[in-house]
C-alpha cells in the first residue's frame, strides 16, 4: 500500500562519507524521511534553503565547524526554529553546554547507532511539533513594561531595540515570563525546554538563566533565584 504521508526532510551533515551514507540509508528505510546530505559546514548552510525539518550536524568539520553552522543558523529568523542534533566524537560537558547554548536540541555521541539516531530524530521532531502548536495557542506577543517577547518571530525587544536570544534561551525566557509569579524547579525547566528524554545536567539551566539575565539588562533582576526551589519571573512592582 502506497504511503501518501508527507515525508520529513532531514539534512545530514558530516565530513565522513561512510557516516552520511549509513544515516541516509537507515533514515530512508523508515519511509518517513527524505534525506539531504552535506559534507562540510559551508555546504550545509547552502542547503538550508531547502527548508529541512531537522538537521543532524557533525561538530568537527572542514570549512565551518558545527558550532559555527548552528550559530549562523540560529541568528537567521527564517531558520532559527529548525531543530539541530549534534553528532560528536567528543564526550566533553563544556562542548555539550556550548552546543545547547547555541540552540541545539540534542547531542548524540559517536560511534553512532542508527536505531538510536532514528529514535532521537523522531523524538525531537515530535517535540518541535508540540512546541509549534503550543506557540500558536499562546499570546503572540507578551508585553512586560518595555520588554516584548514575540513567540511567532522568536524575537525579544527591550525599549523597542531587538536583542538576539538563541533558541533555548528564548524558550526559557518565554516560559518564565508567560508564567510570571510561579516558581519552577530546574527539573521542570529541563523537561519543559529540553524535553523529558534528553539528558542534560542541572547546571545547563543555571548557565542559560545567567545568559538570559545578562541579555535582559535593566530587567535582569526580575528572574529570581528561589533558594532550594528554582527560578521565577516575578510580577511587576
Amino acid at each position: 500500500m502506497k504511503n501518501n504521508k508527507v515525508k520529513k526532510k532531514i539534512l545530514v551533515v558530516d565530513d565522513e562519507k561512510d557516516i552520511v551514507d549509513i544515516l541516509k540509508y537507515n533514515l530512508e528505510k523508515e519511509h518517513e524521511f527524505e534525506v539531504l546530505t552535506a559534507y562540510n559546514g559551508k555546504e550545509a548552510l547552502e542547503l538550508v534553503g531547502n527548508h529541512p525539518d531537522l538537521i543532524l550536524l557533525d561538530i568537527m568539520m572542514p570549512e565551518l565547524n558545527g558550532f559555527e553552522v548552528c550559530k549562523q543558523l540560529k541568528q537567521n529568523p527564517a531558520n532559527a526554529k529548525i531543530p539541530v542534533i549534534f553528532l560528536t566524537a567528543k564526550e566533553n560537558e563544556i562542548d555539550e553546554i556550548l552546543g545547547l547554548e547555541l540552540g541545539a536540541d540534542d547531542y548524540i555521541h559517536k560511534p553512532l547507532s542508527p536505531r538510536k539516531v532514528i529514535a532521537r530524530v523522531k523524538s525531537v521532531i515530535r517535540r518541535s511539533n508540540v512546541e509549534a502548536e503550543r506557540s500558536n495557542k499562546l499570546d503572540e506577543i507578551i508585553k512586560f513594561k518595555n520588554l516584548e517577547v514575540d513567540s511567532v518571530t522568536h524575537s525579544v525587544k527591550i525599549n523597542k531595540k531587538e536583542i538576539f536570544f538563541p533558541k533555548k534561551e528564548f524558550q526559557l525566557l518565554h516560559f518564565l515570563i508567560a508564567n510570571r509569579g510561579r516558581v519552577f524547579s530546574r527539573e521542570i525547566l529541563l523537561n519543559q525546554i529540553w524535553g523529558e528524554n534528553i539528558y542534560v545536567v542541572d547546571r545547563t539551566v543555571d548557565v542559560h538563566v545567567a545568559k538570559v539575565r545578562e541579555k535582559l539588562g535593566e530587567y535582569n533582576d526580575y528572574i529570581e533565584t528561589i533558594k532550594g526551589l528554582g527560578y521565577r519571573f516575578k510580577e511587576a512592582k
